[in-house]
């Protein structure tokens, strides 16, 4: 896949910029007490300044990742349009208070020539995200182990925005047997609710207005779970198609989960399951949010 060439940048004099991996390892070495990782793709957003707020209560240093990962966009064309702010990016996280960035190129964490290594969780990859973006999850453990890796972290935050990837994360974790915990960062929204992300600046004022879209469908879902006690999971599904119909979304997936195994559920009954998780997925234009919100949890 054909990548950017990398613009040269002027770090603040507060924050630490890294950008191979064997430099990364040795500044990782050099530091004592505990350590948290932030990992994104950049184009940072409040959203993503909350995990680092977060990590500063976790740990005595906190290192972002900035890294826009080919092996996760299952098209070539998303890939090359996503945001790339990366002299804006390390600004913001040294005015987060990170102590360091780490910012390698493509060919730094995957060498060519290298063979390929596939990791997965497939009881959790198969659907939804999974099978709309073939090779997503893939992408993302391979990347996500690479940098676990590389940083040797004793904290690292995944959003609850993802929350597929939250949970193929915490499988990955677990059954690698590695030394980190993951914490879960809360899903950060604008104020008329709608989910920050980096893709969000690719939508027109238009646009914007029917990407709250996803929102609402989740709070139809809400509405009926909660307080109409709505227990036909279906039924909660083609409400949630509804409101993202009629606000011009064109619908990918609407899904009301397990909330630990993702997996489908007969009834809806909250009080059995610790919750129920709806996700949603829409198009507004050329640009595919998602967004989701547990329910019934108490």
């Amino acid at each position: 896949m054909p990548t950017k060439p990398r613009a040269e940048v002027r770090p603040p004099a507060q924050i630490a910029v890294l950008a191979g991996v064997g430099e990364a390892r040795a500044y990782r070495a050099g530091l004592s007490g505990s350590v948290a990782l932030v990992p994104t793709m950049g184009a940072l957003h409040d959203g993503h300044l909350e995990h680092i707020r977060v990590c500063r209560g976790l740990a005595d240093h906190v290192l972002v990742s900035i890294f826009v990962n080919p092996t996760q966009f299952n098209q070539s064309e998303d890939y090359q349009r996503y945001p790339r702010t990366l002299e804006m990016d390390i600004r913001k996280c040294a005015e987060a208070g990170a102590t360091g960035v780490f910012t390698p190129g493509v060919e730094e964490l995957y060498p060519p020539a290298e063979p390929e290594v596939e990791i997965d969780a497939p009881e959790l990859t198969g659907d939804l995200e999974g099978r709309d973006r073939p090779g997503h999850f893939q992408g993302v453990c391979r990347v996500v182990v690479k940098l676990l890796n590389v940083l040797r972290p004793d904290v690292v935050t995944f959003g609850r925005k993802d929350y597929q990837q939250l949970r193929v994360v915490q499988a990955v974790v677990r059954d690698m047997m590695m030394p980190v915990r993951v914490v879960e960062v809360s899903t950060v929204r604008e104020a008329d609710g709608l989910a920050m992300s980096s893709r969000n600046a690719r939508l027109d004022a238009e646009q914007r207005t029917r990407a709250l879209g996803l929102f609402k469908a989740l709070n139809a879902a809400k509405n009926l779970v909660e307080e109409d006690g709505e227990t036909d999971p279906g039924a909660v599904e083609r409400a949630m198609q509804a409101v993202l119909r009629s606000h011009q979304v064109e619908v990918g997936y609407t899904a009301v989960r397990h909330p630990l195994t993702l997996s489908e559920l007969g009834c809806v009954e909250p009080a059995l399951t610790g919750g129920v998780i709806a996700l949603v997925s829409g198009s507004v234009g050329p640009v595919r949010l998602i967004d989701n919100m547990l329910l019934g949890s108490g």
